[in-house]
């Protein structure tokens, strides 16, 4: 398995480059050269199929040979056999046609451990005994850095350096990372919005000098491996729906594209998709772009769903260079020209192509606390503002598609228990297995969004720090 970059200028890597890459060196975004394909008799073969099995069947071609098929196999199993619930990412159904898909149940309460459990364990299975450490430089609207800090802590080789904006994460989310006391872990409050702290991440990838100094690699979405794990679940609940002989449709809470293009990936190898509702808040940059062909940045508005609080969406990318069909050049332009001026158009072949799957929808806040009030009047269940913002989207799309729609549960309501209890008047607990982080001290270091700032942090980090 071959991996080329959306921009078309950085080498072609196998999978163990691009996992400890991460951004490529053009500052693209690695992608397969070509999908692998899950036939309708892989599909149908899949559904007695425990979710470690079935992870194993649709990453394997991925990996190509980097990591040989017993060795990968027992990696994915320590992983998954072992999550939070036994089913790793269960379906609840909320009404005859609408069904959630509960991504919640890893250690960090979010569906990022889905993915990043297993990154952990790419990177020391990479790494090995070759002597070599890796500074992993992330960016978080709140979840990733958690998942990637639990996924990593005090394992050799690694150290771990996690920004997230100050002051628009919950305190649930923040004290999961700052809590963390682990001498390889190092958090870092931005002042400014998520789109700063990514857009600092890119900055240091694309400092050649600074990247090897530092040996960086990634652990947000734009490492694909993160995009890899998370097309599993995706095929493990549509076969649960009647997949492949019935179409399944996925309404997906986003922020930074990763997750609905993991549903995109899905598609792509042969999962019968028919519809992909991508739910943003009022940070509605994709909605936008897929409802009018304006991919064009704005303010980031502070809301309750902060971890979609995001204006450049990175895996926006990856769609426009899958819908371009591979066309490098092309992509870079279109990506070179946002840069300069925030703005991109979307051409109305492009723009057709997407509408095929694609629907996006935008929900404001208030949609979003009657939506989480409306699930626990009529199921019991409590939803976190996230999930309920892609239950929204998908009531919205129920009326223009046929079959069962699933919508993607982000995260546990407890991250979220303000706004739950706005809505319901019920306060959700944390689960007893996280509960502590709110009695423990916190360490974290406060920078300006400056790049040379935090090169000047990055340095001062010795690893000795780490070692001790």
């Amino acid at each position: 398995m071959d991996y080329v970059s959306t921009r078309g200028a950085a080498p072609v890597l196998d999978f163990r480059g691009v996992t400890l890459a991460g951004l490529a060196s053009d500052g693209g975004l690695y992608v397969p050269r070509a999908w692998p394909e899950l036939s309708h008799a892989a599909l149908r073969a899949m559904r007695d199929l425990s979710y470690a099995e079935t992870a194993v069947r649709v990453m394997r071609p991925f990996v190509g040979a980097s990591l040989d098929g017993a060795q990968f196999a027992r990696l994915v199993h320590t992983v998954y056999d072992d999550f939070g619930h036994p089913a790793v990412t269960p379906l609840v159904q909320l009404d005859s046609r609408h069904w959630l898909l509960e991504l919640h149940h890893g250690p960090t309460l979010a569906f990022k451990d889905i993915a990043l459990q297993l990154l952990g364990r790419l990177f020391e299975a990479f790494l090995g005994d070759s002597g070599s450490g890796i500074t992993i430089l992330g960016a978080t609207s709140g979840d990733t850095g958690s998942a990637a800090i639990h996924a990593v802590a005090g394992r050799p080789g690694m150290r771990i350096v996690m920004l997230h904006p100050a002051g628009r994460v919950s305190e649930v989310q923040r004290r999961q990372m700052t809590t963390v006391m682990a001498a390889n872990v190092h958090n870092i409050a931005i002042e400014g919005s998520f789109d700063d702290a990514q857009a600092l991440v890119k900055a240091l990838f694309n400092d050649a000098a600074f990247r090897a100094e530092m040996a960086l690699s990634a652990v947000n979405s734009i490492n694909w491996a993160r995009l890899m794990a998370q097309v599993v679940y995706y095929v493990f609940s549509a076969v649960r729906l009647g997949a492949p002989d019935a179409p399944v449709s996925f309404a997906v809470p986003t922020g930074n594209f990763g997750d609905v293009f993991a549903g995109h990936v899905a598609a792509r190898m042969g999962l019968p998709v028919r519809r992909l509702v991508v739910a943003t808040n009022e940070n509605d940059i994709v909605a936008r772009a897929l409802a009018l062909g304006d991919y064009s940045r704005q303010r980031v508005l502070a809301t309750a769903s902060p971890s979609m609080d995001i204006q450049v969406s990175s895996n926006f990318e990856r769609l426009l260079f899958d819908l371009a069909d591979n066309d490098g050049p092309a992509t870079a332009a279109r990506m070179a020209a946002f840069e300069s001026t925030g703005r991109l158009a979307i051409g109305p072949e492009i723009l057709a192509r997407a509408g095929e799957r694609f629907l996006g929808v935008r929900v404001d806040g208030a949609t979003m606390q009657q939506t989480v009030a409306q699930v626990h009047e009529t199921t019991g269940l409590l939803v976190d503002p996230h999930t309920a913002i892609g239950i929204a989207a998908a009531r919205v799309a129920a009326g223009s598609t046929e079959g069962p729609i699933v919508s993607l549960a982000t995260a546990h309501p407890a991250k979220f228990p303000e706004a739950v209890e706005r809505a319901t008047g019920i306060r959700p607990p944390l689960p007893r297995r996280i509960g502590h982080i709110m009695d423990r001290s916190e360490r974290m270091t406060r920078l300006p969004a400056d790049a040379e700032a935090l090169k000047a942090h990055m340095r001062a980090l010795a690893p000795a720090r780490e070692a001790a």
